[in-house]
């Protein structure tokens, strides 16, 4: 019985910790919505799918999967108010000349690093390569090209855009 109620408080304390972690990492990124809403250029947060992060996940039950289930890394971007609109919820961020994202990207945990990480920069010259892809905006390439390539560096390593990391 000892044991049972011992890993009850394992499990307890260590969901309140990652818990608490991501509510930590929510007060940052609410923090940098607000400081560059202020801005000049008045930035707002993309939202590929509503107000949310963009992450690759898993809902598989398959054991290499479950590590799957915590999100480890993750990114959010920023993106001009007049070179965005927002439809049902989401932006929509056609990919025009000129057109700059800020975009950070958050590891919070991983086996190459001891500390987590919060990468920052700015992309820009962002291009489809092929014409007709199915790539209409920036929101698409965020979360189905940039979250499923991330451990590649960004400049010139996508198979269907190109894009600089300044």
């Amino acid at each position: 019985m000892e044991k049972k109620v011992a890993l009850i408080e394992q499990t307890d304390a260590a969901f309140n910790f990652v818990e608490k972690l991501y509510t930590e990492v929510s007060y940052l990124i609410k923090q940098l919505e607000g400081t560059l809403g202020e801005e000049e250029e008045h930035f707002i947060i993309g939202k590929p799918s509503g107000y949310g992060i963009s992450t690759h996940s898993s809902n598989g039950l398959d054991n290499q999967m479950v590590k799957l289930w915590i999100m480890r890394k993750f990114s959010i971007f920023f993106v001009e108010k007049e070179k965005t609109h927002v439809e049902k919820g989401q932006t929509v961020t056609k990919l025009d000349p000129g057109l700059k994202i800020l975009y950070f990207r958050f590891i919070l945990h991983g086996k190459d690093i001891k500390e987590p990480i919060i990468y920052a920069g700015v992309l820009s010259d962002i291009e489809k390569k092929q014409q007709g892809a199915w790539i209409k905006k920036f929101e698409n390439i965020i979360g189905n090209i940039i979250e499923y390539n991330d451990e590649k560096p960004l400049k010139h390593q996508r198979i269907l855009i190109t894009a600089t990391l300044i």
